[in-house]
């Protein structure tokens, strides 16, 4: 086999993604703008097919196109991940931006070529292709935080989610050239070979780390760069926010992981400190902000970044066991997030999407099963075993314990203590107070089937948690050399 279809064949996922974004850019064009229901289900169905290529072929572990971009298990599961929450949230958008006059074919394709982007992320093997693929993923989604044009909210989304995304690029980009500019290379095992003697780092690479690290701080919007994630949440499109819980989220913390654990795991002792400090900030703001809110997509937004927080305990650690578990608190937050994201598409009345906390009043008189669902979704969020949520916070908190970061672990617990006070008071609002009116018919067949399959995952999740478990172990073998 030549060396380009060898490339080729290890980047086959990417290749699928980014042929059928760009074949359904022509479809849509001569199709007409409004034939977007064909266009999304072909995305849907073009994701299908790259993760079936990641879990049906065998594929070595490698590298391509000159070392920039890396195929390996950690990748893969991360994949699989990134293409479940994007498949999803783009089939339960479906009806969604057909009443709410977001029927344009642009917008499953600005979501593949996001996707895309997204892909390259978890792959990326040089700080040149990890900016690419960063880019890529952003630039298509600043487009559709601001997709409804004639709505001042989400104009006012895509302007800050694109201002302040310009500005950590910039902060990113910076960081990048000073770490090439004292060590003299940009792949990541060039870096890995010039730390990996034992000396202390320059003070040129230390500052270089600090910013690169802000750029991606800011990608998973993690305290203290978090600010634009509230606004956007609450401003942008239903279905576009929900996208931007899921998938980015998995992809920014996948790459956040690449980056420290892969060439800077020498540098334990200089970037521990700032992933401490960033995880217990991200942790407490998430659980005391939350608490005020009567928005249930700002409320989400305050829970992501709690999630953050969360996901970033186990990378503090630095070591694989930590790794496993970022993996299987990250499989865990995504299904719990597209479930809640697909009860809030359904909050509708007379034809009008609702998103005050508030609306849910009286829920398990008027729609039970809806009810239920969000329910077990809250009890997982707020870590209530046996629920899938409690273990995602337990294997993450073990893995600090483990790494002697006891205070950290600690700081969690807390504020898992404080945040289920507003996911609880959901379940009171739905169970306890009297319902003022019922909602339109809330569940389409994607959003019942969607709802159904996530609620059983999450509720279940303690009877056989080894598929999840196995293949977090595996991955996190091939990314952290003991």
């Amino acid at each position: 086999m030549s060396p380009l279809a060898s490339d080729l064949l290890l980047a086959l996922p990417e290749l699928i993604v980014a042929g059928a974004a760009i074949a359904l850019l022509m479809v849509g064009v001569f199709a007409g703008r409004d034939r977007v229901a064909p266009v999304l289900w072909l995305g849907v169905l073009a994701l299908v097919a790259a993760g079936a290529v990641i879990l049906l072929t065998q594929r070595d572990a490698g590298v391509a196109f000159g070392g920039l971009f890396t195929v390996d298990r950690f990748g893969d599961f991360m994949k699989i991940l990134v293409l479940l929450g994007a498949a999803l949230t783009m089939a339960l958008s479906l009806h969604f931006i057909g009443r709410e006059e977001m029927g344009q074919f642009e917008f499953p394709v600005l979501l593949l070529f996001a996707t895309l982007g997204m892909l390259m992320m978890v792959s990326a093997n040089d700080l040149i292709s990890l900016y690419m693929g960063l880019e890529l993923q952003s630039l298509s989604l600043y487009v559709v935080a601001a997709f409804r044009r004639d709505s001042l909210r989400s104009s006012e989304a895509g302007l800050k989610y694109f201002v302040l995304g310009a500005l950590s690029s910039g902060m990113l980009l910076y960081g990048a050239s000073m770490i090439y500019g004292f060590t003299g290379t940009t792949s990541f095992e060039g870096l890995a070979a010039h730390f990996g003697g034992g000396a202390a780092p320059s003070v040129g690479v230390v500052l270089g780390l600090v910013f690169l690290l802000a750029g991606l701080c800011f990608k998973c919007s993690a305290v203290p760069f978090h600010m634009w994630t509230p606004d956007v949440y609450e401003g942008a499109p239903t279905a576009v926010t929900a996208f931007f819980a899921a998938a980015p989220k998995v992809a920014a913390i996948a790459l956040l992981m690449r980056v420290l654990l892969g060439p800077f795991g020498d540098l334990l002792a200089q970037w521990q400190q700032i992933i401490w400090a960033v995880s217990a900030a991200s942790m407490v703001l998430g659980a005391f902000a939350a608490i005020g809110q009567s928005n249930i997509k700002r409320l989400m937004a305050y829970s992501s970044i709690g999630n953050v927080g969360y996901a970033l305990v186990g990378l503090a650690s630095g070591t694989a066991k930590g790794a496993e578990a970022v993996m299987i608190y990250l499989a865990i937050y995504l299904v719990m997030t597209i479930g809640t994201f697909a009860c809030i598409l359904s909050m509708r009345q007379k034809g009008r999407l609702l998103e005050g906390i508030d609306d849910l009043k009286g829920l398990a008189k008027t729609h039970p099963m809806m009810a239920l669902a969000l329910a077990v979704f809250m009890f997982s969020l707020a870590g209530i075993p046996p629920l899938a949520g409690f273990f995602g916070k337990f294997y993450v908190f073990l893995a600090a314990v483990e790494a002697g970061l006891y205070v950290l672990a600690v700081v969690g617990v807390l504020s898992s203590v404080v945040g289920a006070y507003y996911y609880l008071r959901i379940v009171k609002i739905m169970y306890f107070d009297e319902a003022e009116e019922k909602f339109d018919r809330p569940l389409t067949r994607e959003v019942g089937l969607v709802l159904t399959v996530s609620g059983l995952l999450i509720a279940l999740f303690a009877i056989v948690p080894s598929p999840l478990f196995d293949g977090a172990a595996a991955a996190a073998a091939s990314l952290v050399t003991p």
